[in-house]
């Protein structure tokens, strides 16, 4: 690790259609050091998708044992396939001096939280709630309905993320957001360790 720098845990939660993949993406590739987690799941690979690149792909009952063990941060069922976040894969990389961004929803970031305390919360704000909605009909081609369910969804969201997240970003344009995540990122990783109410180095 450079000197100076300490690995952290970083979530980056945003409703859906606010830009946190591609935020995420463009953050691991221009910082040193940072990588984004590999979430597991129990469904097949998809065309193209890789072992430890797209997902950690296992099955059922590795999945549960894991669970069992206290070994997944985070995990939700999804139409029947169970997705989550390996402890043991996190852990691997801060003990190797890398921070490691997690792009998760705020109820799985409540959870990072209570066992990282010192985790980096980020949460990415849509300019306004019209651009959200244009954004979720030319994403999905969603009909009315839906994307205004998606909508409520947000709101719920954002109200909760706005007791639980230190930082706000809005993603009015995508390079000054990008821009403002990597400076959070930057001052947390070279904060001093006592602002961490008395979490040491990872």
């Amino acid at each position: 690790m450079t000197a100076g720098k300490r690995a952290k845990v970083i979530v980056i939660s945003g409703p859906s259609g606010v830009g946190k993949s591609t935020i995420c993406r463009q953050v691991v590739r221009r910082m040193t050091d940072v990588q984004q987690s590999v979430s597991m799941t129990t469904r097949s690979p998809g065309p193209g998708e890789e072992n430890g690149r797209d997902y950690w792909f296992v099955s059922q009952e590795e999945f549960r044992r894991r669970i069992k063990a206290g070994a997944m941060l985070e995990y939700a069922e999804v139409f029947g396939n169970l997705y989550g976040t390996p402890k043991d894969k996190v852990d691997e990389a801060l003990a190797a001096g890398r921070s490691v961004i997690l792009a998760i929803d705020v109820q799985g970031g409540r959870q990072i939280k209570t066992i990282y305390p010192d985790a980096v919360m980020i949460f990415i704000l849509p300019p306004d709630e019209k651009t959200l909605a244009e954004r979720l009909g030319k994403r999905a081609r969603d009909n009315a309905e839906t994307v205004e369910k998606r909508l409520n969804g947000a709101r719920q969201e954002i109200a909760t993320a706005k007791q639980y997240y230190d930082r706000m970003v809005i993603n009015e344009d995508l390079g000054r957001a990008v821009d403002e995540v990597i400076r959070i990122i930057a001052d947390a990783r070279h904060a001093p360790a006592s602002s961490d109410a008395n979490v040491g180095d990872r």
